[in-house]
Formats: C-alpha cells, structure tokens, sequence
C-alpha cells in the first residue's frame, strides 16, 4: 500500500513540475514575444516613417512637397515626378547609376582578390614583420585620409578623374576592414589543408584560388554587401577625386533638384527614392549572410 502512495505522490510531483516548466516557459515566451515586438514597433518608427515621408512628398508636386508635411497629396504627379528626374541633365541620373555600378563592382573585385590574398599571407605566414603588418592595417582603419595629398599623388601618377583612379582609391579606403575580415575568417581553416595541398604537388596560387578561396565565400558575402553599399552611397570621395559632369555618380545627382534660390523637393525626394532601391534590395536579400560572415571568424574551433 505504501509503494502505491509513493507511486501516486512521484506521479503528481512530477504533473506538478511539468506544470510549472510550461508555466515557465510560457512567460518566457510571452517576455520574448513582447520584447520582439516592441523592437518592430521602434523599427517602423525610426525607419517605417522617414521611408514614407520620402515616398509621399515623391508623389507631390513643389508647393505641396515644399510643406515638409505626411499628408497625402490632393493629386498624384507620380509618371511626371520620375519622368523629370530620370530626363534631367540629359539623363544624368542614368549615368550616374552606370557610373556607381561600374565603381562597385570593380572595387568590389578589386577588394575581394587582394584583401584575401593579404589575408592569407598575414594569418599563415607569422614572422618577425607580422606584427608590423597587422598594426598598418589596423592603422589604416584609424587614420582617415587625407584630401590634398590624395589628390596630389593622383595627378602625379595620371589617375586623377579617372575611372582606374575611384576605383583603387576605393579598394584602398575599405582595405583594411575587409583584411581584418578576411584574416578573422581565415583562422578557422585548418592548416593541415594547406600542408595536405602542398604534398599533392598544388603551387601557391593553385592552392590560394582552387582551395582557400571557394572556402571564403561567407566572410566574402559579408564584404560584398558592406562594402557595395558603401561605395555606391559615397558622396564625399566621389566629390573630390571623381568630379566633372560626365563621371556623376548616384550621390551627386541630388545636387540636379537643389539650387541657390529654391528647391524642387518632390523631384529630390524622387531621386533619394530611385537611388535607395538597389542597396535596399541588396541588403533585404543578403541581410542573413551579413550576420554569418561577420561571426563566422569571431571563434577559432
């Protein structure tokens, strides 16, 4: 009789403890749910109402854009706005966008062969001038550059305005971080790799482009979006080392709809507009990968 009571006693303490677990569990999932949700909330204000204050006063024509105002607008000059910014300037703005997708992508490829390369060099390779070498990278990320000299060594060495000249520049300017980067990444790899490459008879380059290369493709992913939407969106160095009407980029088109006695606000909330899209696309689809590479070097195993 005594074993069936202690039997029946185990049974509803342990109904007991289930239910404080799932009572538990349950709060803690009311707690994140609320938590989550708050984020979203602060989310949609922060970026939800600047995104559509742009968008509405797009549609507006310049008196009512001209009031700054989330109103709607009494009548939509949607086909009028954009077709006015895309004919401006005989289609600047269509060759600003060629322009900042040449850029990209060429300080994109750029970036990727020799800041990996680096990389390999300065993770596998630790000598006496290694320690040197990482605190010039690191240097480079402190230091910013400097205007003048920039510009002076550009017209001494031919590149200044040019299309070869942006782009080392900027290959140069995000240099260090996706070193740091890919060097984070690159410790994750195994050595025996490249010992096991080596014995099999493969070069240096071989080893470099046919092994450690393909096995970078997160951290390369993580650079790829980064760096884009930073080279793409640069005003400052487009301003000065890439100027002149035929070299416009995205950024500067913004000048077209901004002059010295007024300005037509709905043609410039229609160009912010047009010229977000394509990192916004870019970062809504790659936002995942992001994350991956920036994390996938931050623990050696």
């Amino acid at each position: 009789m005594s074993i069936e009571i202690k039997q029946e006693r185990t049974a509803m303490l342990q109904s007991y403890d289930r239910e404080i677990q799932s009572s538990v569990k349950k709060k803690k999932d009311l707690k994140l749910l609320s938590i989550e949700s708050f984020s979203i909330l602060v989310a949609l204000v922060l970026f939800g109402i600047p995104f559509y204050f742009v968008i509405i006063n797009s549609f507006k024509d310049v008196t009512e854009a001209a009031n700054m105002s989330l109103a709607w607008p009494s009548s939509f000059h949607i086909l009028e706005n954009y077709k006015q910014v895309v004919t401006a300037n005989n289609g600047m703005v269509l060759r600003a966008f060629f322009n900042s997708t040449l850029i990209t992508l060429l300080s994109i490829i750029t970036m990727i062969l020799v800041c990996s390369m680096a990389a390999f060099v300065l993770q596998r390779r630790q000598g006496r001038g290694s320690k040197f070498l990482n605190s010039m990278v690191l240097v480079g990320l402190m230091i910013p550059p400097a205007i003048v000299p920039t510009i002076w060594v550009l017209q001494s060495i031919g590149l200044f305005k040019t299309l070869p000249g942006i782009v080392l520049l900027e290959s140069a300017l995000h240099f260090s971080f996706a070193c740091m980067l890919y060097k984070a990444f690159m410790a994750t790899i195994p050595r025996e790799i490249d010992e096991a490459a080596l014995m099999d008879g493969c070069s240096s380059f071989k080893l470099y482009f046919k092994i450690i290369l393909p096995l970078l493709k997160p951290v390369t992913s993580t650079i790829i979006v980064l760096s884009s939407i930073n080279i793409y969106n640069d005003f400052e160095n487009m301003l000065y080392f890439f100027p002149g009407a035929e070299n416009a980029t995205v950024q500067l088109t913004l000048y077209n709809f901004k002059g010295m006695f007024g300005t037509s606000w709905n043609l410039l909330f229609a160009d912010v507009l047009l010229i977000s899209i394509p990192p916004l696309i870019l970062f809504i689809f790659f936002n995942k990968k992001i994350v991956a590479g920036m994390t996938a070097g931050a623990v050696k195993g």
